[in-house]
């Protein structure tokens, strides 16, 4: 009588299970990763999309939106605002929000990718403004670095239609 062979034996199974563990073991790390650079971009979209109102509202009436929770200090070097709570984050935007749409932008970005809230500043003259996200932790740094960051907790910091703080290079 002869046997018909069909199937896979238990070590075929087993090898190709390891096979599969190694490449998830593997591609895991770079998704999450990837995951993380892609709420950074958005989030500087969303920044560059809101600076653009800003700009465009200070074309027609030759200053920017005051912004009513907080004030730009002359200097950025060195300072950042406190803790942002919910209610500091909607003050700070409210002024932003009605004085630029719809007219200037359809929907205003009001959080990050992170779900964390934007923060909108001008200085007291409203002739300068920046925008803030306190990055992937959502807590401010403590201190600005002017320059490319490295980790995805890190501030980005959009003033005067320009990123002064941004993620540039490997993030971790």
């Amino acid at each position: 009588m002869r046997r018909n062979k069909k199937g896979f034996t238990l070590i075929e199974l087993l090898i190709v299970v390891a096979i599969i563990g190694i490449i998830v073991a593997i591609a895991i790390p770079n998704l999450l990763n990837a995951i993380q650079r892609a709420k950074q971009k958005r989030t500087m979209g969303d920044m560059r999309s809101a600076g653009t109102a800003a700009e465009a509202y200070a074309v027609d009436f030759n200053h920017y939106p005051a912004a009513a929770a907080f004030t730009l200090p002359s200097s950025l070097v060195g300072k950042v605002p406190g803790t942002l709570t919910f209610m500091d984050a909607l003050a700070s935007s409210k002024t932003l929000v009605q004085s630029v749409t719809p007219t200037y932008i359809r929907v205003l970005p009001l959080a990050d990718g992170w779900n964390s809230w934007f923060l909108y500043t001008t200085d007291t003259t409203n002739q300068n403004y920046a925008i803030y996200s306190n990055g992937k932790d959502g807590a401010t740094d403590g201190s600005l670095l002017l320059t490319e960051t490295t980790d995805f907790n890190n501030d980005i910091l959009f003033c005067d239609g320009q990123f002064l703080q941004y993620p540039a290079g490997a993030q971790k």
